[in-house]
């Protein structure tokens, strides 16, 4: 199945050229950059980095005995939907908001604030 997919009036962006492999090919006419020459001095091997962030999900993807919703507070959550008292808490939504664009940014929080 052939799909065209196009670029709905945006800028079209350089591609980067991505050999699927373990290192550079012989042979290859692509220009060598970066990633090319850190892998060549380290031995030929690939090396990645995970951010804590990341070892956590990862570590939190790999825990199969713990479910990862909480059924009960979802069913609550549904009861007081369908009886009409569920109540949102704006306060709350938005320190979520900040709190995560903080640590997205990388930045403290105000001391007022989230």
């Amino acid at each position: 199945m052939n799909t065209t997919i196009s670029n709905n009036g945006l800028p079209k962006l350089p591609q980067a050229n991505v050999s699927q492999g373990s290192g550079a090919q012989a042979g290859s006419s692509a220009p060598a950059g970066p990633a090319d020459a850190s892998a060549s001095t380290a031995g030929g091997a690939d090396k990645v980095n995970l951010t804590d962030s990341a070892r956590a999900l990862a570590e939190a993807a790999r825990s199969s005995d713990a479910s990862p919703i909480d059924t009960a507070k979802v069913e609550r959550i549904r009861q007081s939907l369908a009886s009409g008292t569920y109540q949102v808490n704006p306060e709350r939504i938005a320190d979520g908001m900040l709190s995560m664009e903080h640590q997205m940014a990388g930045t403290k929080p105000a001391a007022g604030g989230a």
